[in-house]
């Protein structure tokens, strides 16, 4: 999951498979900890089609756009981060198990969103960027998601 603004990778979940239900809750994992956003995209998968997510959807208020079928580039930040990952962790490592999938995911994940400069960011990484629009005055109040809450609780991650 990215968040399209800062090109910051907000969740990446490694499992067997993954059901609308499972991802209905990454998607209130996520809210929790960056705010809710106004529209979320993605494709027409099954996992994102499905009951499940419609529910989440209409629970939540939050505007789901779907791609049209066969025109990835309408979703051009994701597709570019799926090959990104791809290229650098997905197609050159063997995982040993799904445990193992989870802690390189985060590994990469963390490098990517906060040491890796970004040209699209003028050279600041995801998290910077995040940061600095968070800091910055705006004429357009609340442009960002805020957390309801600012009690944080560990993540979990290694």
């Amino acid at each position: 999951m990215i968040d399209d603004c800062t090109r910051e990778c907000l969740g990446l979940v490694a499992d067997t498979s993954l059901s609308g239900a499972r991802v209905a809750r990454e998607l209130d994992k996520l809210i929790r900890l960056y705010g809710q956003p106004q529209t979320i995209v993605s494709d027409n998968g099954t996992e994102f089609t499905s009951r499940a997510i419609l529910d989440w959807q209409n629970r939540n208020g939050v505007n789901w756009h779907y791609i049209a079928p066969g025109k990835p580039t309408q979703n051009a930040f994701i597709e570019s981060f799926n090959g990104r990952l791809c290229d650098e962790l997905l197609n050159e490592t063997v995982f040993a198990s799904l445990a193992d999938a989870r802690r390189r995911l985060s590994i990469w994940r963390y490098d990517y969103n906060n040491i890796r400069p970004h040209s699209a960011l003028n050279g600041q990484s995801p998290a910077t960027a995040r940061r600095a629009l968070e800091l910055q005055i705006s004429s357009a109040p609340d442009a960002l998601a805020k957390p309801k809450s600012m009690s944080y609780s560990a993540a979990g991650l290694t």
